[in-house]
């Protein structure tokens, strides 16, 4: 095979494409987070912005966290231009280091697991939510 032949045969790298599913994946994440987040306090689930809540407020936020975070890295994997695992795992980094400078900013208020345990889920949301995508597009093919 030729020079030219082996550098055509490659797949053609698209870093836009890339970041445009990483970004719409984060950013499925961040807007349902922040509207049902919103939703919940308008109608009386949370107790209003800046005042503490409840462990069950907080495992019923890390429930639909969680739902999200996969979400969102389904997204990732079904617009990457290749390697789909790696898109969905690149945005559970994001998430590793968001989670953890927003844990680190706001430890004084409330409980301390409910952080950590944002830090402790996005991989393996992550993960989840590239499985999910591969597994629907092998059922389809």
């Amino acid at each position: 095979m030729s020079l030219h032949a082996q550098e055509t045969s490659r797949p053609a790298r698209r870093p836009l494409r890339s970041t445009g599913a990483v970004l719409s994946g984060l950013l499925l994440i961040f807007a349902a987070s922040l509207a049902t987040d919103q939703l919940f306090h308008a109608i009386g689930v949370y107790p209003p912005w800046g005042e503490p809540m409840s462990t069950g407020q907080y495992l019923l936020a890390l429930a639909y966290r969680v739902v999200y975070a996969v979400a969102g890295s389904y997204v990732a994997a079904r617009f990457a231009p290749t390697r789909p695992m790696l898109h969905a795992l690149v945005l559970g980094a994001i998430g590793v280091l968001l989670s953890a400078a927003g844990a680190a900013a706001m430890w004084h208020m409330g409980d301390h697991w409910y952080p950590v345990s944002l830090v402790l889920i996005s991989l393996p949301c992550a993960w989840a939510g590239g499985m999910l995508y591969l597994r629907s597009r092998h059922h389809e093919s």
